[in-house]
């Protein structure tokens, strides 16, 4: 005759096995209620007009251009998917796209260079490749620099 407690432990090692089915089918591979995702990159259209924006801002010198600017670089300072160059061009059309008394030449050019390096560093791919070198394979050199031997 088999103990009681024999039988119990058949029964939970009989479980086990479904019980993982049951937890396999009730996740759907969707990240559970409270995980926060990520927001999108922001589009290539979406930089342009930021850059129009900002080439508006830097020519006419226009509260409407300037404050438009500023309103559409602001919110992409805390987008967690932007590289650091591009946050710090985000931050200077932040600072600098503001009405000046006088529109001088300098301050038309640094808002001119920040428009320009809105596309180059906030692009999705403009993150720098984190490739090794670009050497091949056979022409390596080996732990200490020497050459490796045949």
């Amino acid at each position: 005759m088999v103990s009681a407690s024999v039988q119990s432990r058949r029964a939970a090692s009989a479980l086990i096995p479904l019980a993982g089915i049951v937890l396999l089918a009730t996740s759907s591979g969707s990240p559970p209620a409270g995980a926060r995702q990520e927001p999108p990159y922001p589009s290539q259209e979406q930089l342009r007009q930021l850059q129009l924006l900002t080439f508006s801002c830097a020519r006419d010198n226009r509260a409407v251009a300037c404050d438009q600017a500023r309103g559409q670089a602001d919110p992409l300072l805390d987008h967690p998917r932007l590289p650091g160059s591009c946050k710090d061009a985000l931050w200077q059309i932040r600072e600098q796209a503001v009405v000046a008394p006088i529109n001088s030449f300098e301050r038309r050019d640094r808002l001119d260079r920040v428009a320009v390096q809105i596309l180059r560093s906030c692009q999705a791919g403009s993150r720098p490749a984190t490739s090794g070198g670009g050497q091949s394979e056979q022409k390596r050199p080996g732990g200490f620099g020497l050459l490796p031997s045949n």
